[in-house]
């Protein structure tokens, strides 16, 4: 809790104190003592009410109150192996924030998101930290007392309530999903459920979701990933874009997926969570949470390649077009577009006269037909004869 609160402080004397101050005001009590001798604290139900007056006018949930629990025969306070998972949850949350991601109030616990068919799905940490790059992320800590396909099916319904509905979508869009399973593919984000609850991801998919292992080994970590990323596929694996350019276009479709990285507790412990300690489901080596959680295989490459594709298929189409373009017989000039579209389309090509000359050809053939046709309409020139007698009294006659 100390790393949480006052993660500057190399001791948690501080913090120590305050919990012992809040526990003579009974507003805390310790849960259990662990093996390692660290205490865990809860709030008392005091405490809670407390917590909930204090804290929900500001947005900030406050999880359910943690209520004592004896056996019935020694009395004594049972944990009920709360302690464990708790105790994951927070130092995961500690860690977070000391790697500058996530601000105190910007985590929250045991977060409910309510399927289709009335199951609630409870996410154990969700943080933001917008000023980090990572406006939202669902985190499930896991202790390895779950089966691997168990968190297969976690995944599987953070997809299914990715692509609900709220209640108050207008009624075409509704049809629509329900004409066909697929079409809520083509529902924009904007219009589903999850953007009521979250912000914008700034990238493609659903809302991420991280794996972190605790207490547990690495071959059970490897095993755990292997049957996320193969019996999982369908949830987080990107898609390939349905485009016209399907060779030149490398680039991968992340809108339906969810977006999943894994570590360790240990390896947040040991270098933070800032260092390249997350591996994106998909992909080999770490990388840090933000450089996971982008996709430089996505969109913005997708726009990019299509542009190439586009531009060079413009190339070649006029390329070709260029290569069709006929030829004058006469003078051997290519025909000008204008010609080309003269002696093809149908309106005009009766008119075209002889199509296999071009343009200026074209023009001095009809220079030619007018020249002849002025000619056969003019009047015929007098022919020489004997001159006109006059006579004398002619100039008076016509006067």
């Amino acid at each position: 809790m100390w790393k949480l609160t006052r993660p500057d402080n190399k001791h948690d004397k501080l913090t120590r104190d305050n919990l012992l101050d809040l526990e003579d005001h009974r507003l805390v009590r310790i849960e259990t003592v662990r093996e390692d001798q660290r205490q865990v604290w809860v709030l008392t139900k005091r405490g809670h009410g407390e917590a909930k007056r204090l804290l929900e006018p500001k947005g900030i949930r406050v999880s359910a109150l943690r209520e004592e629990k004896y056996d019935p025969v020694t009395g004594e306070l049972l944990g009920a192996s709360y302690d464990d998972h708790a105790a994951a949850v927070t130092s995961t949350a500690a860690e977070l924030h000391r790697a500058g991601i996530g601000h105190r109030l910007g985590f929250a616990t045991e977060v409910p998101h309510r399927l289709a068919d009335g199951y609630v799905q409870r996410a154990d940490l969700v943080v933001r930290a917008p000023a980090a790059g990572v406006p939202v992320l669902l985190l499930e800590i896991d202790r390895r007392s779950e089966d691997a396909h168990d968190l297969v099916a976690k995944l599987r319904r953070y997809w299914e309530w990715g692509r609900l509905l709220p209640r108050d979508a207008d009624k075409h869009t509704v049809d629509l999903v329900r004409s066909r399973p697929d079409a809520i593919d083509h529902v924009d984000h904007d219009k589903r459920l999850w953007r009521r609850v979250y912000p914008p991801t700034g990238r493609e998919g659903l809302v991420p979701v991280a794996f972190v292992f605790a207490d547990t080994t690495e071959a059970k970590v490897d095993n755990t990933v292997a049957v996320l990323e193969e019996v999982g596929r369908r949830y987080w694996a990107p898609r390939r874009y349905d485009t016209l350019y399907p060779k030149a276009v490398t680039a991968r479709d992340y809108r339906q997926a969810v977006p999943v990285v894994v570590t360790t507790l240990e390896q947040l412990t040991e270098h933070g969570a800032g260092a390249a300690v997350w591996r994106r489901l998909g992909r080999t080596g770490q990388q840090t949470l933000t450089d996971a959680l982008d996709n430089p295989d996505g969109h913005a490459l997708y726009r990019r390649q299509y542009a190439r594709a586009e531009a060079e298929d413009e190339r070649r189409r006029a390329a070709e077009r260029e290569a069709r373009r006929p030829v004058c017989k006469r003078c051997g000039r290519k025909f000008t577009d204008e010609r080309w579209e003269e002696v093809t389309v149908h309106r005009t090509a009766v008119r075209a006269g002889d199509k296999s000359v071009c343009g200026p050809c074209r023009a001095d053939d009809v220079a030619r037909e007018e020249a002849a046709r002025l000619e056969a309409a003019a009047p015929p020139e007098p022919q020489d004869g004997p001159e006109p007698d006059w006579g004398r009294g002619w100039f008076r006659r016509r006067s």
